[in-house]
């Protein structure tokens, strides 16, 4: 029997990475694939690292946040660790009266496996519900190992049908795979929507970190692809991995990406999802959204990053962005936060204010109810 795993831990695994000195085996796609990934995660230097001196990373974390912190040791997150990491159990859904998980499989795209997802109904007797359609965090290479109890917190806070999507990963299965997955899912609850007593104009799509990424392509992709009539009412990305330029073309500032999820992180994930280094100019456009030429006409949405997190300063510049195309967006940089910190320590003030905040922005979305 496994050894019960703590919060800490279960938070680091949805905040993006593994846990280290785990004796578990390894199985994975071709040796090129691991190797082309290690390397352009090796490929550059952090700056934050590299220019440590210039400033204390510590002095920046809110105080409530710093305790829980700082138990947990700095390392390079590698292809080995991931490994490790989707071995492990996960959390067990919340007991009743808390809704309960079901488990769904779809056609997938085309000459692909079906699509597993996971229903959490808070109110199966009623009609014309809202729905978020969600993808797990993960760094696209891993599993989200608080899933069920998230999800089944959010159907209760904001009175909602969850969907959540179990993708495709990386680097087994590269771009456009865990997009198709996500879109094969979004089609399927736009016709399925009779069956789930739900509102087809009150979609929204969502996740956290990796999740937060795939659902910024997922709004993208279902835009381009118009005439098969899935509209989308809102994006709900929390603090959402949107450029793989981060921590690697673009340099990290030494003050962000420290903790929890760092330059080389970002790096290994990005190249295992593309199949190329990240960064490189051979990334194709379509793959990520940050290089995506326009974001007009995509649904509103709610950004939330932590202001030492790796990715807030593109996920301000995703922000401007939709700004400028006319889309309505709001934004939270949580002060002194970094990377999954409202997964670690959900009782600080800061999380406990930014999961209030994303959670009133959703439940508004659902009220205006109207799609684009």
């Amino acid at each position: 029997m496994s050894n019960p795993l703590t919060r800490r831990d279960f938070a680091i695994g949805s905040a993006g990475f593994g846990l280290a000195g785990l004796n578990l085996a390894w199985g994975v796609a071709p040796a090129a694939t691991l190797a082309e990934a290690e390397q352009a995660s090796r490929s550059a230097t952090s700056p934050a690292v590299a220019d440590a001196d210039s400033v204390d990373p510590y002095s920046l974390v809110d105080p409530e946040l710093l305790p829980a912190l700082k138990q947990f040791p700095a390392f390079d997150l590698s292809l080995e660790m991931v490994g490790k990491f989707r071995q492990l159990p996960g959390m067990p859904p919340s007991p009743a009266p808390a809704p309960q998980p079901v488990e769904r499989h779809i056609p997938g795209p085309p000459g692909a496996p079906e699509v597993r997802l996971w229903v959490v109904d808070p109110a199966p007797l009623e009609k014309g519900k809202p729905l978020l359609l969600h993808m797990h965090g993960g760094g696209f290479m891993m599993t989200n190992p608080m899933l069920m109890p998230q999800i089944q917190g959010i159907a209760t806070d904001c009175h909602c049908v969850v969907v959540s999507v179990d993708y495709r990963l990386a680097p087994e299965t590269r771009y456009p795979g865990a997009l198709e997955d996500n879109y094969a899912a979004l089609k399927w609850v736009h016709a399925h929507s009779a069956e789930l007593g739900i509102d087809r104009s009150r979609i929204a799509v969502g996740g956290e970190s990796a999740g937060g990424g795939h659902a910024a392509s997922l709004a993208i992709h279902a835009r381009d692809r118009n005439k098969e009539d899935v509209p989308i009412c809102f994006q709900l990305l929390i603090y959402p991995q949107l450029d793989d330029r981060t921590g690697s073309s673009n340099p990290a500032p030494p003050a962000i990406g420290n903790f929890m999820w760092t330059a080389s992180a970002n790096r290994l994930a990005w190249s295992s999802l593309l199949g190329v280094p990240a960064g490189s100019s051979r990334v194709p456009a379509a793959a990520v959204p940050a290089r995506v030429a326009s974001v007009a006409g995509l649904p509103p949405a709610w950004i939330g990053v932590g202001a030492i997190d790796l990715f807030v300063e593109e996920d301000m510049e995703y922000a401007r962005r939709l700004v400028h195309a006319g889309v309505a967006t709001e934004l939270l940089v949580a002060r002194g936060a970094f990377h999954g910190f409202d997964l670690l320590v959900p009782d600080a003030e800061v999380s406990k204010q930014f999961s209030a905040s994303w959670k009133s922005a959703l439940r508004k979305a659902f009220s205006a109810g109207k799609a684009v």
